[in-house]
């Protein structure tokens, strides 16, 4: 790993996690919870097989990541964040709102993982009706199904399908991202395509109110156009 030689706080950082791929497999980690190799590797695609395993070395002797045995019937090698490691999690969630305008350049052969829906969930999304029961959203975006859960005043994303959800929408990532971010109403989403099946109420139970996207944004955020 080379080193920018600096006596410098940000230098220091970059030495450690400056490198291509490091701060995505955080994000992948953050995302997941203790992950099997082979879970990084599909969630990152792209990235060498000899290189992911370079980096979760490197970010092992860093303190930024632990190896665990999972007992029965995983048997296998988890990677886990430290909490030296969790802690990069506030500098992911900055460079995801950081990089939201950038969310405009969208092309058909970028991938997609429906893990990553989980910062714009984070940032954009909340519990509106938190007295009410839970209710559960499930997210069909390419060939990637997550569930977004409200309960109680607060919103999360669960990986996989969930058939009994009380709603279910489909379409591309784009825009279900616009949706999220309060940028394309629900009924302008299904004007332009997007499938929506099961209780609306329970959509709009979680999408941006008032300013509230607007509050997420960067301060020099331009108007973007909805793919």
């Amino acid at each position: 790993m080379r080193s920018y030689s600096q006596y410098c706080s940000v230098a220091k950082a970059l030495d450690v996690v400056g490198d291509r791929w490091t701060l995505l497999i955080v994000r992948e980690l953050l995302a997941r919870g203790p992950s099997r190799y082979t879970d990084l590797r599909s969630g990152l695609p792209g990235i060498a097989t000899n290189l992911l395993a370079d980096r979760l070395r490197e970010m092992e002797a860093a303190g930024l990541v632990d190896r665990e045995d999972a007992p029965p019937p995983v048997a296998t090698t988890l990677f886990r964040l430290t909490d030296r490691g969790a802690d990069l999690g506030a500098v992911i969630f900055e460079l995801g709102r950081w990089g939201v305008p950038l969310m405009s350049d969208y092309r058909p052969d970028d991938a997609f993982r429906g893990q990553w829906l989980r910062l714009p969930v984070r940032m954009f999304l909340a519990d509106h009706e938190p007295d009410q029961s839970p209710s559960s959203i499930q997210i069909c975006a390419g060939d990637q199904t997550v569930v977004v859960d409200a309960d109680a005043g607060q919103v999360s994303l669960r990986l996989g399908a969930d058939p009994n959800a009380d709603a279910t929408i489909t379409g591309p990532p784009p825009r279900i991202l616009a949706l999220f971010s309060g940028r394309l109403p629900l009924a302008d989403a299904e004007e332009q395509g997007m499938q929506v099946t099961g209780s609306r109420k329970a959509i709009q139970r979680i999408l941006p109110r008032g300013g509230d996207a607007a509050r997420m944004q960067p301060s020099s955020t331009a108007e973007g156009k909805t793919p």
